[in-house]
């Protein structure tokens, strides 16, 4: 397996298994939408014998008066055929080295409380930092992508306005 950025040509594959893995073409619709307006961007393909088979997105997320650049990882989907393979992890452990090679201080996560903390997240609360979602602490995690570098970052963080379009 090998992981590299994606490009152009891939868009239509990747958004196929983005709708096969989430039953809705909605995230589809999402990294659309995230490839022309928001940037920076981490967007990385998993290829295995020469067919992608995941995808992973980073994108910008913005905390008020906090002058550091985070990423908020999603969405991730592997083509379910593929799932429970470790092409997953593979793909977020790619994704925060990429994010740290940016300077990122760190990576948000609303996502399944058993499967990120092996990567080192931990609920965001533990940094003060809040979701504008309704969620429960244990789903909304953060990761620091050098030590202390969430220290003095508090607030609530906001992602890409696109978001709400889901």
């Amino acid at each position: 397996m090998r992981i590299r950025d994606e490009i152009p040509d891939d868009f239509v594959i990747v958004n196929n298994i983005l709708t096969a893995a989430f039953n809705s073409p909605g995230e589809a619709r999402l990294v659309g939408l995230l490839r022309d307006e928001a940037a920076p961007l981490v967007s990385l393909v998993a290829e295995s014998d020469g067919f992608i088979v995941g995808h992973i997105l980073f994108s910008p997320v913005t905390i008020e008066n906090a002058d550091a650049l985070l990423f908020g990882l999603a969405p991730m989907a592997v083509r379910p055929a593929d799932q429970r393979g470790g092409i997953g992890s593979a793909l977020v452990r790619e994704g925060l080295a990429r994010c740290a090679s940016l300077d990122a201080a760190g990576v948000i996560v609303l996502g399944h409380p058993a499967y990120y903390p092996r990567f080192g997240f931990v609920p965001a609360s533990t940094f003060g930092i809040s979701s504008t979602y309704d969620v429960p602490d244990e789903v909304f995690m953060a990761l620091e992508l050098s030590e202390g570098s969430l220290a003095s970052i508090a607030g609530v963080a906001r992602y890409h306005p696109v978001f709400d379009t889901l």
